[in-house]
């Protein structure tokens, strides 16, 4: 992607000046930004996939009782009549599984795969919405079907809504309100307030979320992950008592075993190997609701394209997969970059692999997370 050239897509904007201007500071309203946009999918398909064990979904509902949150797998029959005014179905991950959301989420792949959550998407009746609320990361509200009204604000005050399953900001003071219509899109920043309710019915919103980790979620993963890692040295030097470290107070640690547990510890965050290995595995790890279906040996003479639902990326030195992490160089780690920017790699570019590189694609093929492809 030129992130220099303009798009329809982002107002007019590149993405380089959209990136500037408005990510992570101030919500923007873009007419059209999709022309003649159309739901991904279909009401009655979105319904069929909401009953899937390995999709996530949610029905939130308002009324006289209050709200109500409801979590799936859902029958037809658990989910509201279509005439009853003010529910929403969201449903996770619909790029996984249908692939014109995969095709529409690649058109915002401006931003960095590492910050990249998933394509949401809710159906509305009429009055349908999830209260006003404010979100910890960055996301495209792209309208596909029907009418949404959004109003937009800064958060003042944070404080929730007590008693009831949903996040609800207390006191939402909204500063800016829009009717959008199918192909219209509004970007919105973390931290800002924003409440969308349908305006008729058979609303369909698709939400582009990309999340937006915060400091002691990130540290805990990744540390769990070097520390599964570590492996002892045979070279490792062992802790040594001082001389003269007779103690009359046997309960106390000694001094020198703290010092000696506090540099073990830095040595061990200072292999920069190792957090490198495990920031990669922690942001390609899939979700524990998704799963592959096993696949077959590549053919010769054929191109590969990544599986919709693999995670990867890479680094100067590695890359990552679905969770694990591969040492690359040259040409082999140049190519398999290409695979991770572009998600598909044509034949001549696979020819020209090595034999282990080649043999490993192989095993992601098996494994379900690239598959061959005849037109690359």
């Amino acid at each position: 992607m030129d992130i220099d050239q303009k798009l329809t897509l982002l107002g007019g904007l590149s993405p380089q000046q959209f990136m500037r201007r408005h990510w992570q500071k101030k919500p923007c309203l873009i007419r059209q930004a999709v022309p003649g946009a159309q739901a991904p999918i279909a009401r009655t398909e979105l319904f069929d996939l909401a009953g899937r064990d390995d999709v996530e979904s949610r029905v939130v509902s308002s009324g006289k009782s209050g709200w109500k949150l409801r979590h799936g797998p859902f029958n037809r029959r658990q989910l509201p009549p279509l005439s009853q005014a003010g529910w929403t179905l969201l449903v996770q991950g619909l790029d996984l599984h249908v692939p014109a959301a995969h095709e529409l989420l690649s058109r915002f792949r401006f931003v960095p795969e590492a910050r990249l959550d998933d394509l949401m998407i809710s159906y509305a009746s009429d009055g349908g919405g999830v209260g006003p609320h404010f979100d910890s990361y960055d996301v495209f509200l792209l309208q596909v079907n029907g009418r949404r009204r959004w109003r937009v604000g800064p958060v003042g005050d944070a404080r929730l809504v007590d008693g009831v399953p949903v996040k609800l900001l207390a006191h939402f003071e909204p500063t800016e309100e829009w009717v959008l219509e199918p192909g219209d899109m509004l970007y919105v920043p973390p931290g800002w307030g924003h409440d969308g309710v349908a305006v008729g019915p058979d609303c369909m919103t698709c939400s582009v979320g990309f999340r937006t980790p915060r400091p002691t979620e990130l540290a805990r993963e990744v540390l769990q992950r070097m520390t599964d890692a570590l492996e002892p040295n045979d070279d490792e030097r062992p802790y040594r008592d001082p001389a003269g470290s007779a103690t009359a107070t046997p309960g106390r640690i000694p001094e020198a075993l703290q010092t000696f547990a506090a540099k073990a510890v830095i040595d061990a965050l200072n292999d920069s190997h190792s957090l490198a290995c495990a920031l990669g595995e922690s942001l390609t790890e899939p979700k524990s609701i998704v799963w592959f279906d096993g696949g077959g040996a590549l053919g010769d003479g054929q191109g590969v394209r990544l599986d919709a639902r693999t995670r990867m990326m890479y680094d100067t030195r590695h890359v990552f997969i679905n969770g694990e992490s591969f040492q690359a160089s040259g040409r082999d780690a140049r190519l398999m970059q290409s695979l991770a920017d572009a998600r598909c790699l044509d034949a001549r570019s696979v020819a020209k692999l090595s034999g282990p590189a080649r043999e490993l694609l192989g095993d992601w093929a098996e494994a379900g997370w690239v598959h061959g492809d005849e037109q690359h």
